[in-house]
């Protein structure tokens, strides 16, 4: 899903603007195959991190409505489970127009409430599956009611500073990348690719094995 087709206005194309990080390795085409402003791009100033020092964090940019997500889910699952220890995997919402933000908002409740293991993906289900609605604060919250959540404790995560905190923090990463579409994949910062750019969200996965290896050897 692009941002384009949220009606908001298209950031200038990533190619343009994701070019060579100095001190990093900067052939056009690595030894594993992988071409660099083909297969995957380079940011030309770092996306903010918090991975610990060792790590590297990788991030999936999703949003809960995208029918691709939810196709994609259940294989990053998998990988994100046989990720190697020095990997530091991240989910993060994204939010390409204001009202995006309440699903943004939904997952890091979740988070803070340590639901997000089981409910991230009930979440997917409901939207894709059972076809329903969760656009709003009162969808939402509806919803998580009848999951057996507390709905007041629940609102009050919702709402919290903590939680509106980390949705712009979401945001904020979301433009260093410059994502224009999910899924999408974020490395050390540094990196960015896509199903569209690799050719399947698969072997997206496979470039980010690869961006992995070349973040630690940096």
């Amino acid at each position: 899903m692009h941002r384009r087709e949220f009606s908001r206005t298209a950031a200038l194309s990533p190619l343009a603007l994701m070019l060579g990080a100095a001190h990093l390795p900067t052939l056009a085409q690595t030894a594993a195959g992988y071409r660099e402003g083909t297969d995957f791009l380079r940011l030309q100033r770092p996306a903010p991190v918090d991975a610990p020092a060792g790590k590297v964090e990788v991030v999936e940019f999703f949003w809960y409505n995208c029918p691709h997500c939810f196709r994609f889910e259940p294989t990053f699952d998998q990988w994100s489970s046989k990720a190697p220890a020095h990997v530091v995997v991240r989910r993060l919402p994204v939010a390409f127009r204001d009202d995006n933000v309440p699903q943004q908002r939904l997952y890091y409740a979740l988070e803070a409430m340590g639901r997000a293991d089981d409910l991230h993906r009930k979440v997917f289900h409901a939207v894709h599956v059972e076809k329903q609605r969760l656009n709003t604060q009162d969808e939402i919250s509806a919803w998580m009611a009848k999951q057996g959540v507390d709905k007041a404790k629940f609102l009050e995560l919702y709402n919290s500073f903590g939680v509106a905190g980390k949705a712009r923090r979401a945001s904020q990463i979301t433009d260093a990348y410059q994502v224009d579409g999910v899924p999408a994949l974020g490395v050390a910062g540094r990196f960015f690719t896509s199903g569209s750019m690799a050719k399947s969200m698969e072997r997206a996965l496979q470039v980010v094995d690869h961006l992995v290896d070349l973040s630690r050897k940096a």
